[in-house]
């Protein structure tokens, strides 16, 4: 039986992946650095961050040209035991 995600996206296609967590100054840090050794260095990524109307999240969105379901799902997994994160999207 086929692996049904594999037909939803034609890799490589670009992909964003939002994370959620509180804000903290070292949140953004993490985050950065957990992609960064889930990517190879030459990998298109490009991280931006914007904080809650209170202040107290930051929601930090991933874009990237993923390149397989395989490499998604294990940035997924990366950034969900990552310190600080309460949700990945």
């Amino acid at each position: 039986m086929t692996d049904e995600r594999e037909t939803l996206l034609k890799f490589p296609c670009r992909f964003p992946i939002k994370v959620l967590g509180e804000a903290h100054p070292a949140f953004f840090a993490d985050v950065e650095a957990c992609v960064q050794t889930h990517l190879s260095g030459d990998a298109a990524v490009e991280i931006a961050q914007r904080t809650s109307s209170a202040g107290k999240y930051v929601g930090v969105t991933i874009t990237l040209t993923a390149t397989s379901q395989g490499q998604l799902d294990v940035l997924y997994q990366a950034l969900g035991q990552c310190a600080r994160v309460h949700m990945v999207l």
